[in-house]
């Protein structure tokens, strides 16, 4: 029998075949499932209807994994280095192998999301901050029943973080984020760093939290992309204020952003920090962002989570005068034990683009899933979890389904999920 031992299985054998290997730090994520259209075909990666804006469940159909792998390397005289790495996999569900391949040719493409040191006790006045340099994700922030990370600076860099400052604690950091541009404009990515500031871990009264967070995009264009007129970006800004409370019955949370230049279309694409180099001129672009989430225990069995979303920005493209977005969705879950659930998943979203030649665009869906879960506890986050679904979307603006002629369909599957 022969075995093929792939780039991520390969790094797992030998991260646990070292020496050291009980002193691995060894966390993950992963899902998994398959899925069959009423109107015929399997559903894979690229099938899911607007997941950002009418939620995830029921309308998600790819593979993806992460495998992080971390170890304190050196622990002496109260200075620490740890070592935090994650690798990936993704794939849109080849029936017989996932093969490693370059991005977009339909096999499963691996890569290092995380490699970054981490290190303690080198600041004499704040022996608990934490100096780091490589890549990382940087205390992202997201929604998880839209899978959408609403605030995410996150690339190579280095940083301080944890230094405590009055009732909070500040965060500093230089992280690189490039974007990809037309080939046809420039052969090379637009070099941007982004300085970014966050004050957190404040506690403004019994029961809360809040945090700032400021991030400046410097755009650095090379001097042959100087000289292109296209490429004429300006420095962005955005910044995000957030604010939680727990309650006997659950929590809330609720966040307001505003973006500058190319950092101002995050607020209607439920991105989190990507600059604009796709849109034409954004040098005079603004907008902003109310996001309001949180759970809210009804009965001990009945659990209700939710995400309404509202965005709004002006001057983001060429030709563009501004756009709003609206996007709700509502999770109510029954727990019937401790080991089974049944979740109803709805989903409502519409969004206006603003011509400055008067015209208009529209899009628009609703989304209704039922599901049936096998889990491990009754609160929302408990996983590992399998679900059985049907899901029922309408494309109110277009015709997205079977192949642009219809604007409903049915998608039936399974799927399951798992964090460690």
């Amino acid at each position: 029998m022969k075995h093929k031992c792939r780039p991520l299985y390969l790094a797992l054998c030998v991260a646990m075949a070292s020496s050291s290997a009980f002193a691995v730090d060894f966390n993950g994520y992963v899902r998994a499932g398959t899925g069959i259209a009423g109107s015929g075909g399997g559903l894979q990666r690229g099938d899911e209807f607007h997941k950002n804006l009418l939620g995830r469940l029921g309308n998600e159909f790819d593979t993806y994994a992460e495998i992080g792998l971390g170890q304190e390397l050196f622990n002496q005289d109260e200075h620490s280095m740890y070592l935090d790495t994650m690798f990936s996999m993704e794939s849109d569900g080849n029936m017989e192998k996932e093969n490693t391949s370059q991005s977009g040719s339909g096999e499963a493409e691996f890569g290092i999301k995380k490699a970054v040191l981490k290190i303690k006790g080198y600041i004499p006045d704040a022996p608990d901050a934490t100096i780091w340099a490589g890549k990382r994700f940087y205390q992202r922030q997201d929604v998880h029943i839209i899978d959408t990370k609403f605030l995410n600076i996150s690339g190579y860099g280095a940083g301080v973080e944890g230094l405590n400052a009055g009732p909070g604690t500040v965060s500093l950091a230089v992280v690189r984020g490039d974007d990809d541009i037309d080939d046809a404009v420039s052969s090379d990515d637009l070099n941007i760093y982004y300085l970014d500031a966050r004050y957190s871990n404040l506690k403004p009264w019994d029961g809360a939290w809040a945090e700032v967070a400021m991030a400046y995009a410097v755009v650095n264009p090379t001097d042959d992309q100087d000289d292109v007129d296209s490429l004429d970006f300006d420095n962005g800004f955005m910044f995000t204020a957030q604010l939680s409370q727990s309650f006997s019955r659950g929590y809330n949370k609720t966040a307001l952003q505003y973006g500058t230049k190319g950092l101002a279309q995050n607020m209607i694409s439920q991105g989190g920090g990507w600059y604009d180099v796709w849109s034409g001129d954004v040098n005079s672009a603004k907008g902003y962002r109310l996001i309001n989430t949180g759970d809210f225990k009804v009965t001990d069995n009945l659990l209700i989570d939710h995400v309404i979303t509202y965005g709004y920005a002006q001057d983001h493209g060429d030709y563009v005068d501004d756009e709003n977005l609206l996007s709700i969705v509502m999770r109510p879950t029954y727990s019937w034990s401790n080991y089974n659930k049944t979740i109803l998943e709805l989903g409502y979203f519409k969004d206006k683009k603003s011509w400055t030649s008067g015209s208009e665009t529209k899009t628009g869906g609703e989304k209704i899933t039922l599901a049936h879960a096998f889990t491990v506890g009754k609160e929302f986050l408990s996983r590992p979890e399998l679900r059985f679904y049907v899901s029922y979307f309408k494309d109110e603006e277009g015709t997205y389904f079977k192949n642009g002629s219809k604007d409903n369909d049915i998608f039936y599957g399974a799927q399951f999920e798992a964090w460690w």
